[in-house]
């Protein structure tokens, strides 16, 4: 029993010290005396006494420990090891010179670039007089692309200014050395609108004389060139205006205007009389007609009164 745990111990340290030899090998170390390793830093006898005892009784278990070197594994020269390191510190030597960055060049064109010195807000009616703001610092000239001799008109920087266009649907902006193309809008049509200001005719009994003592109705022409508008109208009525709103829209107050006396009533009725409603009351229609002079543009719109006598 003894022999046998002397011959395990025996192969162990066999075992050990090939595996020892073979990592002095591979890594090049010399095989002298001198010591590797601070003793604070190696194994105590009694750890080593106790992992022998350990190994001892796996062994007496039938375990088996073995230590197979790769037949693959290359072998570390010394030589070409020494040229690596003599090679690297000259390549560390080596200034490599800096790579410079191109500059990027802008073009011409993009350095003088400038932005519109129109708001981009800013709309161009046809057929109107227009008002256009420079916010630009250089000047804008405004060109019809039909006749681009001689410009319809010439912004200076930070000023307005109130020119015309006729039928152009496409106009030319000019500043510095840039141009652009703005499509024009039509002119829009006027719009009429009349309202009914008075509770007089609501009633059975609708009397002339009310009618012609209020304002029944008021009529608006919406449209903010009112200067090129020409407003008429037609009909047994009485008006007074035109006053402008906020928007500058043409305001009308009509009143009905028929007869001064009985008498001349009564003859008013003798020649529109059939003229009723499918209630029996007399009515008479009026109309506005507003025209555009410059758009030839033409709008008509109209309204009724209703009475049923001349006075209570």
């Amino acid at each position: 029993m003894v022999k046998k745990e002397r011959d395990a111990k025996f192969i162990i340290y066999q075992v050990l010290y090939i595996f020892v030899i073979t990592v002095l090998a591979l890594k090049g170390a010399d095989l002298n005396l001198r010591e590797v390793v601070s003793k604070d830093q190696t194994v105590n006898k009694s750890v080593r006494d106790s992992l022998v005892v350990l190994i001892d009784s796996l062994y007496a278990q039938g375990s088996k420990f073995e230590i197979k070197v790769d037949p693959n594994v290359v072998v570390e020269n010394k030589e070409l090891r020494e040229k690596l390191a003599v090679m690297n510190k000259k390549l560390q030597e080596i200034k490599i010179p800096e790579k410079k960055v191109p500059v990027e060049i802008k073009d011409q064109n993009e350095q003088t670039k400038l932005q519109s010195p129109i708001a981009i807000s800013q709309i161009f009616y046809q057929d109107t007089w227009n008002i256009a703001k420079n916010g630009g610092n250089v000047p804008v000239e405004i060109y019809d692309p039909a006749k681009m001799q001689k410009p319809i008109a010439v912004i200076d920087p930070g000023k307005e200014k109130k020119f015309d266009l006729s039928n152009q649907q496409l106009i030319i902006l000019k500043y510095g050395s840039q141009q652009e193309t703005i499509k024009t809008t039509p002119r829009p049509i006027p719009e009429i609108r009349i309202e009914k200001v008075t509770t007089k005719m609501d009633g059975n009994d609708i009397y002339v004389q009310d009618l012609q003592r209020t304002t029944v109705f008021t009529v608006t022409i919406v449209d903010n060139r009112s200067d090129q508008l020409k407003v008429s109208y037609t009909g047994p009525i009485s008006v007074s205006g035109p006053l402008k709103d906020n928007k500058g829209n043409l305001v009308y107050n009509v009143s009905l205007k028929i007869a001064s006396t009985r008498e001349r009533f009564n003859d008013w009725v003798d020649k529109y009389g059939d003229l009723t409603d499918a209630s029996g009351r007399y009515k008479a229609n009026f109309f506005f007609t507003v025209v555009d002079q410059k758009a030839n543009h033409r709008t008509q719109v109209g309204d009724t009164f209703y009475f049923t006598d001349f006075s209570k």
